[in-house]
């Protein structure tokens, strides 16, 4: 099979979109396919951050959002149309479109091509919180990009209804992976808990963007807790901000690879403040590392954390709620452990290998579905 993977976002960049594209081509690789990924060109190179591409990669120019220089939009131009036509792909697979994802949408509609949209990002959160409002806007786009395409794949539960309730067609549940072989309970490493705890009894971690809708300023009250060292691990443009907002906590900046896993399997717990994830991987991640989890009881979260046995959910936007849970689970050695074990066995089995598995089911359902059609 034939496929132009066409995402707004590509390694080097470090985020969700990046990562489940790059996956998506390894494995179609693996099961002898073909891909070609289609991606806007960056403008920085994140330092640390060396990634071998499974398959050719076609850069489009692009600019960077206002207000969020690492998120590129891309530029209006010719290669995604000559990148498409010198592929020939039986599909086309847009990861989180918007803006290079609507253009792909449009040409592979002209070449009667299917293509299949992989929803990722809240993109009316998006609007809103760096363009100062157009969240009406930007669900009128999604409806129009999405609704043109044979399927669109939802990664949780609650985007799945978002999806709908916004009036978006033919809308299918289709998971992210996590590398349960490298986020492993067997990487926890004692000399660097020691290290990163300095001298208290509880470390608590966060990792993920340091943006303005991720809400880590919500840790305030836990980075303030007798005995609790927490560590954020990261970068964005709230970095500045969270530091001077949050004096007690220690910033280690952006890790990746076998030292993230290192870090994740160090922790005690793991929290993650957002309320807009449409999945949340880095919860994923902490619980293949066999950490429990304190998370916002929204968005993808809620597929993800069992309340009250693999983690605690606790209300949005609430750091008193997210102080109380870490505390909870602080005060025992043993439910920790417990939870942590139950998460690391509800999610190991959730690899990439096998959600890539479920993703070709979704495309031979959209070329038979064209083939009956036709008939």
């Amino acid at each position: 099979m034939r496929v132009v993977i066409v995402t707004e976002s590509f390694p080097p960049d470090v985020n969700g979109v990046a990562r489940c594209a790059l996956e998506t081509a390894r494995h179609l690789v693996r099961r002898g396919h073909d891909p070609l990924v289609v991606a806007p060109l960056g403008g920085h190179d994140p330092a640390g951050v060396t990634v071998e591409s499974p398959c050719p990669v076609v850069r489009v120019p692009s600019v960077p959002l206002p207000g969020y220089p690492q998120v590129r939009i891309a530029l209006p131009g010719r290669r995604l149309a000559a990148a498409l036509d010198e592929h020939r792909p039986d599909v086309v697979h847009l990861a989180s479109p918007f803006v290079l994802g609507a253009r792909a949408m449009a040409a592979a509609a002209r070449r009667r091509v299917p293509a299949i949209a992989v929803y990722q990002t809240d993109m009316g959160r998006y609007a809103r919180t760096y363009l100062g409002g157009g969240g009406a806007t930007a669900w009128r786009r999604i409806r129009t990009v999405h609704g043109a395409a044979a399927r669109t794949l939802a990664p949780s539960s609650a985007a799945l209804l978002d999806l709908s309730e916004h009036g978006v067609p033919r809308v299918h549940l289709w998971p992210r992976g996590v590398d349960s072989a490298r986020f492993h309970p067997g990487r926890r490493d004692a000399v660097l808990r020691s290290s990163l705890a300095a001298g208290r009894e509880l470390l608590v971690g966060y990792v993920g963007r340091l943006a303005p809708e991720k809400d880590v300023r919500l840790l305030a009250e836990t980075s303030r807790l007798p005995g609790v060292r927490t560590v954020v691990i990261g970068d964005g443009p709230s970095a500045a901000g969270l530091r001077a907002a949050l004096p007690e906590a220690r910033f280690l900046g952006r890790r990746t690879g076998d030292e993230l896993a290192r870090i994740y399997a160090s922790l005690d717990i793991f929290v993650h403040t957002g309320p807009y994830e449409t999945f949340c991987q880095t919860v994923q991640e902490a619980m293949a590392s066999g950490v429990p989890v304190v998370a916002p009881r929204a968005g993808g979260p809620l597929d993800l954390v069992d309340h009250g046995r693999t983690g605690l959910l606790v209300t949005p936007g609430d750091g008193g709620a997210v102080r109380d849970a870490v505390r909870l689970l602080g005060r025992s050695a043993e439910l920790r452990v417990r939870y942590g074990t139950a998460a690391r066995t509800a999610v190991e089995d959730r690899t990439w290998e096998a959600v890539g598995d479920q993703l070709l089911g979704h495309y031979e359902a959209v070329l038979a579905g064209r083939t009956a059609v036709a008939a």
